[in-house]
């Protein structure tokens, strides 16, 4: 079961992958792989490209995906305050939620001017790397260890790569009250988020703003602005 699920997880960055791959990646024989495969597309959570020959992710598994994206409520209760903040900034909306050391968007709204751009941006992304991971870092403790132990591989060149660079991000984030992510997980964009905070003062999501760099940071404060007041409202709404 476990061999079956880590071979799910090679497709995360890749379309399609050939047997001996698969097998190589998981560590077990080419004739396990198969027989792993087999019975993933017969559940339907793989295919096998007829022309290729390789394998790719199943629709029973995108199935299952929108169903637990769907019951989702924080997605459910934010989904129409990101639809008013990519209307009033005109960038890429984001809404994101820990998962131990990254975060995971559980919404995206991609403008139409980076469609193409965003098409192969991962779900699921180191915390360090982005505004939306340094906003919820900065008031969840469990996800800034978790990222410290994790270690800081870098994305691009300017991605923080020192456990000091992400001490004196995570602080900046609390003493503005939102984060700030420039070229650090795609070069050539910068987005600003802020924290969806419970009562207590955790964070438990982030709402994100992404666009240009050169255009978000000539009027850096309205964005800022902007997601701050989705963040404070949702958390109002799901009433943490």
């Amino acid at each position: 079961m476990l061999a079956a699920l880590d071979l799910l997880d090679c497709f995360t960055d890749e379309d399609e992958l050939g047997v001996t791959e698969l097998a190589k990646r998981i560590g077990v024989a080419k004739s396990t792989a198969h027989r792993l495969l087999t019975t993933l597309c017969a559940r339907g959570l793989a295919s096998r490209n007829e022309e290729t020959g390789r394998y790719r992710l199943g629709m029973h598994l995108y199935e299952l995906g929108q169903l637990a994206v769907g019951r989702n409520d924080i997605r459910n209760a934010a989904l129409p305050l990101l639809q008013e903040l990519q209307q009033a900034t005109g960038g890429t909306i984001h809404l994101a939620v820990p998962d131990i050391s990254e975060v995971v968007y559980l919404e995206r709204l991609v403008s139409r001017s980076a469609t193409a751009r965003f098409s192969r941006v991962s779900r699921r992304l180191p915390s360090h790397c982005t505004s939306s991971g340094k906003a919820i870092a900065a008031f969840m403790p469990d996800l800034a260890a978790a990222r410290s132990t994790a270690g800081f591989t870098s994305l691009t060149s300017r991605s923080i790569h020192t456990a000091r660079q992400f001490a004196l991000a995570l602080a900046e984030t609390r003493k503005r009250g939102f984060a700030v992510s420039v070229d650090e997980a795609v070069e050539g964009l910068t987005s600003v988020a802020a924290p969806v905070k419970a009562h207590d003062g955790s964070a438990r999501a982030a709402i994100s703003v992404v666009g240009p760099t050169a255009r978000v940071l000539a009027d850096l404060e309205r964005p800022a602005r902007l997601v701050q007041m989705a963040a404070q409202k949702l958390s109002r709404e799901l009433c943490l």
